[in-house]
């Protein structure tokens, strides 16, 4: 199992990287689901760490629609992110409708090319889970989506995830779990559902408070868990 955690400081990467994560998730405005991280602080996580790095690319908080003006910002986020030499991005695009913006998708991937792609939690609000999968499936460069099953909690979406899981195992997309998964609730959770990769933000962090540190104890029982759970598969 891969775990992926969210750092919104280069602190945040740094901690992350020496408790045992295996990928950064780099925000900011980690109480708005996210946002584009300055190119300063780009450049300096991925300076500070040998882990993957892959970098929001969401321009505001107000919807995941994007209108011209926001493509044209984050085509330059992902030029820069580039540049600097990030592993990846994640994004995401709706249309009004909570469609995938299959317009907007094809333009950012192209921008995108070379680097590994994630697409957000834009998907749990599509208005048609499998109609959504189908559109996403198309696009070969997007390595893994993002989801808590369409629910606020995935704990609350075992079944949801079961499927989506499923769905994966034909296709060359992985799922990443995330939104309100504990140290105690992952294994059972990740035995349910077959997921492989789990995405944590508060749950890794003193007091699971959002802009609180990372704590790295939660991150180390969390290896700890993987590992026994891998002896009990054995």
């Amino acid at each position: 199992m891969l775990l992926e955690v969210i750092a919104t400081s280069v602190r945040d990467v740094i901690a992350a990287e020496q408790s045992g994560a295996d990928r950064i998730e780099l925000i900011t405005g980690i109480l708005e689901g996210g946002l584009t991280p300055s190119y300063g602080l780009i450049e300096a996580a991925v300076q500070a760490t040998k882990l993957p790095v892959q970098v929001m690319i969401r321009p505001h908080s107000y919807s995941f629609f994007y209108d011209r003006l926001d493509v044209a910002a984050m085509m330059t986020d992902i030029r820069m992110v580039k540049k600097i030499g990030a592993a990846g991005v994640v994004l995401g695009a709706l249309t009004p409708d909570r469609r995938p913006d299959v317009e907007v998708l094809a333009r950012l991937l192209e921008e995108a090319e070379g680097l590994s792609v994630t697409f957000h939690r834009a998907f749990d609000e599509v208005r048609d889970v499998q109609e959504a999968l189908d559109e996403l499936e198309k696009f070969k460069q997007i390595d893994r989506i993002l989801t808590s099953g369409g629910k606020p909690n995935v704990l609350d979406a075992v079944q949801e995830m079961k499927h989506l899981v499923a769905w994966s195992h034909k296709t060359s997309i992985q799922i990443l779990a995330g939104s309100g998964l504990t140290i105690a609730s992952l294994p059972a959770f990740v035995a349910e559902t077959g997921v492989q990769e789990v995405h944590f933000g508060k749950g890794v962090r003193v007091n699971g408070d959002p802009l609180g540190p990372i704590d790295p104890v939660r991150i180390q029982q969390m290896k700890e868990h993987r590992y026994e759970s891998t002896k009990t598969d054995v």
